[in-house]
């Protein structure tokens, strides 16, 4: 009986242990993909300085998405799709490769369906993502 019990013991002791955190390891992270708020062209705005990245952290979608550790060690990439007259539109990140030099980001633009019934209404969609890495990111 006093080995069942010591047994059990041990076996809640370690199963109760601490957990092991690990940081997040994928390459880049999307930190908001929004319909409309974005500007009136097309554009893709890459962010490496810190005076920069302070703008993001005003933007209440993502303010609580970016640490202050993320500022010395990722760039940020705003994706803007310009106006569009009606709803439905969304840019985000197809794929990201990593190669000794650079970072290539491939932008996948998604247009609404075509037999879809759509609000016309103005709207500018944009994405912000986060690049976990400092190296010069190239936009496809």
């Amino acid at each position: 009986m006093k080995k069942v019990i010591s047994v059990l013991t041990v076996f809640v002791l370690i199963s109760c242990g601490a957990k092991k955190t690990s940081d997040s390891t994928e390459l880049y992270e999307i930190l908001t993909e929004q319909s409309d708020g974005g500007g009136n062209i097309r554009f893709f705005e890459i962010l490496s300085e810190p005076n920069e990245i302070v703008m993001l952290q005003n933007d209440p979608h993502i303010k609580d998405k970016i640490k202050q550790g993320d500022i010395a060690n990722s760039n940020f990439v705003i994706l803007n799709m310009g106006q569009k007259n009606t709803g439905g539109y969304s840019i985000g990140v197809e794929k990201v490769e990593e190669t000794d030099k650079n970072i290539i980001i491939t932008v996948k633009e998604n247009n609404p369906a075509p037999d879809a019934m759509l609000m016309q209404v103005i709207t500018y969609p944009y994405t912000v993502v986060k690049i976990r890495s400092k190296k010069e990111i190239i936009v496809k």
